[in-house]
């Protein structure tokens, strides 16, 4: 590799503040997400089948929409949220928590997946901006298969940087998304799906991607 793109591959978390209970806001168990989202996408199809009276093909159609939509919105925020990189200091910093810790520090075991303190904030604001679109019913069968994909894309991505893969499709998705970290961090923003690099020519080069998959298996698969 040209340059070293992280800072450590310890699993190890680093301090981000010197405030206890701000720190804790930012590290969580893999299974945390499991144990309260789960509940929350039974209620709203719940609520779609019985209080909303929507038929079970309505509400298995809207619920994969939204399992669908979600690899879009994965896509959008990975790319042009998380990756934007403000120029003053103070959004630097907010960009680092966000985002940039991971890069710097990419098997951090407690930084993996999404910590309630920001994935209850963000679902509440999508789910108003979804609530402009959908009826009071349909919005919630689509936003339990939206949630379900955001599970998808959160256990998955523990996995990737976690898991040996050795063949099929988690092995190729974890080495498009080693490349993102490793080799390119300005292309392959798709992490549960790499079909949105493809629409959006993002991916990667294959000759390169293969020289670079070579380097990866000496440079990474080294314990930490």
């Amino acid at each position: 590799m040209a340059k070293k793109l992280y800072v450590s591959n310890s699993t190890e978390s680093s301090r981000m503040f010197k405030n206890d209970f701000l720190e804790s806001l930012t590290k969580v168990h893999w299974s945390v997400p499991l144990i309260f989202w789960i509940p929350v996408i039974i209620y709203f199809e719940w609520r779609a089948l019985v209080p909303g009276a929507l038929s079970v093909e309505t509400v298995i159609g809207y619920f994969l929409f939204g399992l669908a939509f979600w690899t879009l919105a994965e896509y959008v925020l990975h790319r042009w949220v998380f990756h934007y990189v403000p120029s003053s200091k103070f959004g630097q910093r907010i960009h680092f928590i966000f985002h940039g810790v991971h890069h710097d520090f990419p098997k951090d075991r407690l930084r993996l997946v999404m910590p309630l303190s920001a994935s209850i904030p963000m679902a509440a604001i999508i789910y108003f901006i979804f609530s402009w679109f959908f009826g009071t019913f349909t919005l919630a069968a689509f936003f339990g298969g939206f949630l379900f994909g955001y599970l998808i894309y959160d256990e998955s991505h523990y996995a990737m940087h976690h898991a040996n893969f050795k063949s099929g499709w988690f092995k190729k998705i974890k080495d498009h998304h080693m490349l993102h970290h490793y080799a390119e961090p300005d292309r392959g923003f798709g992490v549960s799906s790499a079909i949105w690099d493809k629409v959006f020519g993002s991916g990667f080069n294959k000759k390169k991607s293969n020289k670079t998959n070579e380097v990866k298996s000496v440079k990474i698969e080294q314990p930490s």
